[in-house]
């Protein structure tokens, strides 16, 4: 077994933004009773002995958190490196030098679209202009910046304008993630899945922004799962590099992890280091042992083990099945249909997104 790498820490699922692919859960208020500093401050402790690098600080918003300075410093203290993933809501200039001073490492910023309009139509509120007002102070100060663009039906056209966008905030780094389908992204899913048609305009677009910036800017360009031929390996396998902790303390091999059947695993309860080691949640799927066919006799059993078992759950009721975006899949007949029903459905605009509500919340 594998020690873990990064840690996902959701400190709130409070968010000022409505973003209809949003992979936070449906129930957003079973999660209000959330972790205080001292147990955040123990969390990321447990986590630098268990052999954790990382510390990706993410949501919901993590700059509602008023103690996210704090979490942040203590982190450093035991030399993890520090990511904030943000929508830049609350990223004042004020809020920016206390992170800094802090001993922040990097900045992650989501940004909906490259025009106001369609980006704060996304959002579902206004943002845009403070998004890229954010992106310029994190610049200004000095640290990396990564751009990240969920992609889907309603912007995936706009790829090489979003691109400049990126290019013009100098970012150092730009993540082009198709949608996953998990909490309301699964409930809009019929509304933001692609067509293969707007997949084969955008790929080129992303090769020839590779080449052309490949000496000041990264490119990453993660293809949605339903379109591919073989799945994704979740998080790197589940349980092998990868944890998240979400708002109530419950820890998950993979941030939307909370929809499945499973027995829970709290900070409340128990240590890291157990949870990760030895708790039946972290067990389930780990390794191969526990496989079906067609992937218990499959070459690949080790290259994506079985795919996202979220996904199988989603799709199928069965978090044990293959993932049926595999074409080997007895199942893979539900994602074919989706994919030939967004095909269809190019240029319509009979579906109505939902919005992600906010949250109640309790600290």
């Amino acid at each position: 077994m594998d020690e873990p790498l990064g840690l996902l820490a959701e400190l709130t699922y409070a968010c000022p933004l409505h973003c209809p692919y949003c992979s936070n859960p449906l129930n957003l208020g079973d999660f209000g009773d959330e972790l205080t500093t001292e147990e955040w401050r123990r969390v990321v402790t447990e986590a630098a002995g268990l052999g954790v690098l990382q510390l990706h600080l993410s949501g919901g918003e993590p700059l509602v958190r008023r103690d996210l300075v704090e979490i942040v410093r203590h982190a450093g203290d035991l030399g993890l490196y520090t990511n904030l993933i943000t929508s830049a809501a609350g990223l004042t200039p004020r809020r920016a030098e206390q992170l800094r001073a802090a001993g922040l490492d990097h900045v992650q910023i989501s940004i909906q679209a490259d025009e106001p309009a369609l980006s704060d139509r996304i959002a579902g509120t206004p943002s845009f202009a403070r998004k890229t007002a954010a992106a310029r102070l994190v610049k200004d100060l000095g640290w990396p910046l990564t751009v990240n663009v969920v992609l889907h039906r309603h912007n995936i056209d706009r790829i090489d304008r979003i691109l400049a966008l990126a290019e013009e905030l100098a970012a150092d780094r730009v993540e082009l993630a198709n949608t996953q389908y998990y909490g309301w992204a699964w409930r809009n899913k019929e509304a933001l899945l692609p067509s293969t048609a707007q997949l084969a305009r955008a790929e080129p677009v992303v090769r020839a922004a590779r080449i052309r910036l490949r000496d000041r800017m990264e490119i990453i360009y993660v293809v949605p799962d339903y379109h591919g031929r073989y799945p994704k390996p979740c998080m790197g396998g589940w349980g092998r590099r990868q944890l998240t902790v979400v708002p109530n303390g419950d820890v998950l091999p993979c941030p939307p992890a909370h929809a499945l059947p499973l027995p829970r695993a709290s900070v409340r309860e128990h240590s890291l280091a157990w949870i990760w080691e030895s708790s039946p949640l972290f067990q389930r799927f780990r390794g191969t042992d526990w496989m079906p066919e067609p992937c218990r006799s499959c070459p690949r059993r080790e290259v994506d083990f079985g795919g996202c078992r979220c996904q199988a759950f989603l799709l199928t009721g069965d978090a044990a099945r293959t993932d049926p975006v595999c074409h080997l899949s007895p199942d893979h007949g539900i994602v074919a249909a989706a994919v030939r029903a967004a095909d269809e459905a190019a240029g319509r605009r009979e579906h109505v997104l939902a919005p992600r509500p906010h949250p109640g919340r309790r600290v």
